[in-house]
């Protein structure tokens, strides 16, 4: 029976260079010169430090504008609250979602049920697998998840005949 994964996952080798070079862009600018304006890297969490918050945005600028040439999908980044620490220095805590969320598993699993399409779906783990007798109802499927979710980046893998 064909079938294939939705999936949400992250390059964190692009995403590593892409804040090295954040990083080195931000160490370089005239702008930029004499403040404590940096981003760190933590496995799936990033963490933009920055002098106020108009440097917090010059530097979030940076670092999605590199993000986006090394072809990583923002939307996979969920930004908090600001936070201020000691001077009137700010920190922001940005997540990297990795994975289909279980409400949007939920959501993709009701949506393909309620489109009358002939496939099956179910919520594996962090993915969503959708199975089907016949390679165009996938194909539709595929089409319908595309046009309908459009603010989480997801990926059709696994794509099995």
């Amino acid at each position: 029976m064909p079938s294939f994964d939705i999936i949400s996952e992250v390059n964190q080798v692009e995403v590593r260079n892409a804040i090295e070079q954040a990083n080195k862009e931000i160490s370089t600018r005239f702008d930029f010169k004499g403040s404590d304006s940096r981003v760190e890297h933590k496995e799936k969490e990033l963490t933009l430090f920055a002098d106020d918050e108009f440097k917090l945005r010059q530097v979030t600028d940076v670092v999605l504008g590199k993000l986006t040439k090394r072809g990583i999908d923002v939307r996979s980044l969920k930004f908090e609250t600001i936070e201020k620490m000691s001077h009137d220095k700010v920190k922001q805590k940005v997540t990297i979602r990795v994975g289909v969320e279980q409400e949007l598993s939920k959501k993709i699993v009701k949506l393909l049920k309620d489109s009358k399409l002939k496939v099956q779906s179910s919520i594996q783990g962090d993915a969503v697998r959708v199975s089907g007798a016949k390679r165009d109802e996938l194909q539709n499927a595929i089409a319908l998840v595309k046009k309908t979710i459009t603010d989480f980046p997801m990926q059709f893998s696994n794509f099995r005949d």
